[in-house]
C-alpha cells in the first residue's frame, strides 16, 4: 500500500482492515496478525536497506489497536477492580508482543467482552512502529548509530519518539487521543517496547522468561540460595517447576545441570524459576539505591505481574531489635524523594493486606513461631527510606527526629520506592527486611559481623520470600488485585 503526503511516498504493509470480534482467542489471533505483518513488513526493508537498496521514500508501519465503545452506565459486578469501564464511550489501546502477552490479553479481552456484552474492535493504529522494536526480536539485526549506515535513519524509519513514550495513563495526567478515546491500558505499545529492550539490557534476560511473582533484593548473596532452591524445585517433578533461568537466557531444566558462569554481570541481573503458565518466581538483583529501585520497576510494571515484594537488608532502630530480625513493613517513610514528580509525597501508600498476611504466615512457619512469640523476631512498623547510604555521617538531629516522629522502625534505600511504584503502577507490593545493622546503637556494618550475619540469615530470608509468593499465587486475581489500587476513573486491563 502507497500512501501520499507533503513529504513523498510512504510504503506501508497490506493489512486486513478493522473487525469486531466477540472472542477473546480470535482477537488476539488478529492482533498477531497485524503486528507480525508490521515487524516482518519493517525488518525485509530494513535488512534491504543496510545491504544497499535504500528506499526513496518513508517505510512505515503501524502498532495494532483494540477499541471498546459502550453506550451505558449500567454497572457492572462492583467487586472486581478489572475488567471493565468506567463509563459510556470509546476506551482504546496500542498493542506490541501479542505473544508474549497473550495470555494476558485474552483474559482482560475476554473479560471485557462479558462484562459489557459488546464486541472489542481490532484495527491497526495510527501509531508508528519504530524500527529499532521491530528488529529488537532478531538476533541478527540491529539498528547502526546515527551516521553507520549509509542512509539517514529518521529519513527512512521510524524511531523511538520519547514525546509519546510516558507514564500519562498510570499518573493520571492522559489526555483523550484524537478521536476522544479514553485509555485502555495502563501502558502504550511504545512504552512496553521500550521497556522490554531495557530489560534485556539491564538484565541479561530476555522479558519473555520473567514470572508473575517477583522478589527484589539487594544483595547477590540471595542469588546462590535462590539457584539451591531452584535446582531442589527442579529435582521433585511434583514441584511444578519447569526450568531455571540464569544470566544470559542460560537455562536449565534438571536440578543436577550445569550453569555457565557469566564473565561479568548485567547491571541488575534476574534469575527465573519458571512454571508452564508464567506463576513462577523472579529475583532481581537491584542493587543499592532508591534510582536502581525505581529503574527496575519501572521496566518490569510493563510485564503486568500479580506480585512484588522487597526482600533487603535494613538498619534496625530500635535497640530492641536484634541482628538478623524481621521488618514487616505496614507504612513508608519517602525520604528518597526518587518518585516525587510522579507521585507526591502527600500520596499515602497503603499496606496491602494480602501481602501482608502471605508474609507474616511465611515468616511464623520458617521460624516455627506464632502468635505473640512471633514478635520475637518480627517487628511491623514504619520503614524509611532514603537516598544517602551514609546518612550516618550526617548532623543527626533533623535525620533521627524525623525518623523517631515517623515511628520508623528501620531504614534503607530501595523498599518506599519499590511499594509506592507498585501503588502508582498497581501492582501488588509488599516488603520483608532483615535487621543487617544497627548504627544508632554502634552496631555497625563491618566485615566480620556481616559475614557472620550473611551465612546465617540469608537462606531463611529467602525462603520466607519465596513461601510468601507461593502463597500468593494460589490467591484468586480478584483478591491479589485489591480495589485499594484503583482509582475512581480506572483503565479497564490490569
Amino acid at each position: 500500500m502507497q500512501l501520499r503526503d507533503l513529504s513523498g511516498t510512504i510504503t506501508s504493509p497490506d493489512i486486513p482492515g478493522p473487525q469486531d470480534f466477540t472472542e477473546a482467542r480470535a482477537a488476539v489471533d488478529r492482533l498477531c496478525l497485524i503486528y507480525d505483518t508490521a515487524t516482518g513488513f519493517l525488518r525485509d526493508a530494513f535488512t534491504r536497506a543496510l545491504a544497499g537498496e535504500i528506499p526513496t521514500g518513508r517505510i512505515r508501519a503501524f502498532y495494532p489497536e483494540i477499541r471498546l465503545t459502550t453506550s451505558t452506565y449500567a454497572k457492572i459486578d462492583s467487586r472486581l477492580s478489572f475488567g471493565h469501564v468506567s463509563g459510556p464511550g470509546t476506551h482504546a489501546t496500542t498493542i506490541t508482543r501479542p505473544d508474549l502477552f497473550r495470555a494476558y490479553l485474552e483474559q482482560q479481552l475476554g473479560l471485557l467482552i462479558d462484562n459489557h456484552g459488546v464486541p472489542v474492535r481490532v484495527r491497526v493504529s495510527d501509531t508508528p512502529m519504530p524500527v529499532h522494536f521491530a528488529v529488537a526480536g532478531d538476533a541478527d539485526l540491529s539498528v547502526p548509530r546515527e551516521g553507520g549506515a549509509e542512509f539517514t535513519l529518521r529519513d527512512v524509519f521510524d524511531v523511538p519518539d520519547l514525546s509519546t513514550t510516558n507514564d500519562h495513563i498510570v499518573n493520571g495526567t492522559w489526555k483523550h487521543d484524537a478521536e476522544g478515546a479514553a485509555p485502555l491500558a495502563p501502558f502504550t505499545a511504545q512504552r512496553v517496547d521500550y521497556s522490554l529492550a531495557r530489560l534485556a539490557h539491564y538484565t541479561a534476560t530476555d522479558p519473555c522468561h520473567f514470572q508473575n511473582y517477583v522478589l527484589f533484593t539487594n544483595y547477590q548473596f540471595y542469588v546462590a540460595e535462590f539457584e539451591t532452591y531452584a535446582r531442589r524445585m527442579l529435582a521433585d517433578p511434583d514441584s511444578g517447576y519447569s526450568a531455571f533461568v540464569s544470566t544470559g537466557n542460560a537455562l536449565i531444566t534438571s536440578g543436577d545441570a550445569p550453569l555457565p558462569v557469566p564473565d561479568r554481570l548485567p547491571q541488575m541481573p534476574a534469575y527465573h524459576l519458571k512454571r508452564a503458565d508464567g506463576s513462577g518466581i523472579t529475583l532481581v538483583n537491584i542493587g543499592v539505591g532508591p534510582s536502581n529501585a525505581k529503574t527496575a520497576t519501572d521496566h518490569i510494571a510493563v510485564l503486568r505481574p500479580h506480585a512484588w515484594i522487597m526482600v533487603g537488608h535494613c538498619a534496625g532502630l530500635r535497640n530492641s531489635q536484634s541482628l538478623g530480625d524481621f521488618v514487616l513493613a505496614h507504612a513508608y517513610l519517602r525520604e528518597d524523594r526518587v518518585l516525587d514528580a510522579d507521585l507526591p509525597a502527600w500520596v499515602p501508600i497503603p499496606a496491602l493486606a494480602e501481602i501482608q498476611i502471605a508474609l507474616q504466615e511465611a515468616v511464623a512457619v520458617e521460624t516455627q513461631l506464632d502468635g505473640f512469640d512471633l514478635k520475637r523476631v518480627m517487628r511491623t512498623g514504619t520503614v524509611a527510606s532514603v537516598d544517602n547510604r551514609n546518612w550516618e555521617l550526617r548532623d543527626q538531629s533533623g535525620p533521627v527526629q524525623r525518623l523517631s516522629q515517623s515511628r520508623a522502625v528501620a531504614l534503607d534505600m530501595e523498599s518506599a520506592t519499590i511499594a509506592a511504584n507498585g501503588f502508582r503502577f498497581r501492582v501488588p507490593y509488599g516488603t520483608l527486611l532483615c535487621v543487617s545493622d544497627k548504627p544508632l546503637q554502634g552496631e555497625l556494618k563491618l566485615p566480620g559481623m556481616a559475614s557472620e550475619f550473611y551465612k546465617s540469615q540469608v537462606a531463611r530470608h529467602l525462603m520466607i520470600g519465596i513461601r510468601a509468593m507461593e502463597s500468593l499465587r494460589k490467591m484468586p486475581l480478584d483478591r491479589i488485585h485489591s480495589r485499594k489500587l484503583r482509582s475512581f476513573e480506572e483503565t479497564a486491563f490490569l
